[in-house]
């Protein structure tokens, strides 16, 4: 299982929000592209990048900083926030971002996520955000009728190869993943059968948590605040899920 440290950006800033609530955000660095620097040293083999302001104003607004990131590093990235045509799309690649990640795009306007999948396969992921087992979009302001488990059966339907999980009520929080709710996804028959790769997010705060995802059989979890805090040591985490499931 790999491990991927996230580096949401606001204002040009390293920060992180309490269950996605921009009034209660912490700044951990000014320097994003530092940061990245500081995770690839520790071992990480991919960032995970969020324009927070871009998620709540629908378009890009940390591009920047995330050319900058682009230049401190060579690890592979993943960028998702405001992303919501191909044109977009198009650019972030072009610049050297290796996946996007499509989130609002992909409940609202999927005939745009079939054209992104066809037009550049395997570097489009989506991300499912959920609250109370409900889709969540608009930067998580917007709740929808659509559960999760409903969403991802028709981003399999569509072809989708791989989804970012997150629990908005965890993320941020300290707590632990919503296991029940990861083990309702990979426990369903029609979703196993589509092969998709789950991708988790949200409370991930312990070493001991991402020892269990990596026994559900999760492609990756991301973690965000409990590397700021101290709470995660990457190199130690790396070496102990590694070392107790021989994954890379």
């Amino acid at each position: 299982m790999q491990i991927i440290p996230a580096i949401d950006m606001r204002g040009g800033r390293c920060v992180r929000l309490h269950q996605g609530d921009y009034g209660r955000e912490t700044v951990f660095a000014d320097d994003p592209a530092a940061v990245a620097r500081r995770w690839r040293d520790a071992g990480a083999t991919r960032l995970h990048l969020v324009d927070l302001d871009g998620a709540r104003e629908g378009r890009p607004v940390n591009r920047a900083t995330v050319k900058k990131i682009l230049a401190a590093v060579e690890t592979p990235v993943q960028l998702g926030g405001g992303i919501r045509d191909l044109e977009t799309v198009r650019r972030y690649l072009s610049d050297g971002v290796d996946r996007v990640v499509l989130g609002t795009t992909a409940v609202k306007d999927q005939p745009l996520l079939t054209s992104a999948l066809a037009e550049f396969p395997g570097r489009i992921v989506v991300g499912v955000d959920a609250r109370d087992g409900l889709v969540v979009t608009e930067g998580w302001r917007e709740a929808s009728a659509v559960t999760s488990v409903d969403l991802l059966w028709q981003l399999t339907e569509l072809g989708v190869p791989r989804v970012i999980y997150t629990d908005t009520l965890r993320d941020g929080t300290l707590t632990e993943p919503n296991f029940a709710a990861l083990e309702t996804i990979l426990s369903d028959d029609r979703l196993s059968a589509r092969h998709l790769r789950v991708i988790y997010a949200g409370g991930v705060s312990a070493i001991d948590h991402l020892r269990r995802l990596a026994a559900t059989g999760v492609e990756a979890a991301i973690v965000g605040r409990a590397l700021y805090t101290g709470d995660i040591d990457l190199a130690e985490a790396l070496a102990a899920v590694h070392g107790s499931t021989g994954s890379s």
